[in-house]
């Protein structure tokens, strides 16, 4: 999941924007549970970075309700 950029993600459409969302918590979820077990460092930063994807994509959603 490297780089989601701001730019890139405003060229998707909303349907885009919506999978790509569902697709990243499902990593999430899974990051996590991979966490808890102790497969991957919590410090790794991928949560972090997955989190931060989904808010990036959800501002943008939001953005577009209010302009709509």
């Amino acid at each position: 999941m490297k780089g989601l950029k701001v730019k890139e993600l405003r060229k998707l459409e909303e349907k885009e924007l919506q999978a790509k969302l569902l697709e990243l918590r499902k990593e999430l979820s899974n990051l996590k549970g991979k966490a808890e077990r102790g497969l991957i460092r919590k410090e790794s930063g991928l949560i972090k970075e997955y989190r931060r994807g989904i808010a990036r994509i959800l501002t943008l959603l939001n953005e577009r309700r209010i302009k709509a």
